[in-house]
């Protein structure tokens, strides 16, 4: 079995509140606002879905013609 650090096992508990006072928990704080408020704007995601079904497609073509 693998070793599996005790800190990183999920607990079932429900997730930390946003952190608005980090001085008071500072051994254990919870996430800041912008970490879960944030937009991601630009994220990789909108150029994979170009990226990835050009790339599958020119696999394809370099596959069918090595094949014969």
């Amino acid at each position: 079995m693998e070793n599996i650090d005790p800190k990183h096992v999920e607990s079932g508990e429900a997730p930390k509140p946003i952190e608005k006072d980090y001085e008071s928990h500072k051994e254990d704080p919870g996430p800041a606002k912008p970490a879960v408020t944030e937009r991601d704007e630009n994220g990789a995601g909108s150029v994979l879905k170009w990226i990835l079904p050009i790339a599958v497609i020119i696999g394809l073509i370099v596959w069918l013609a090595l094949r014969k």
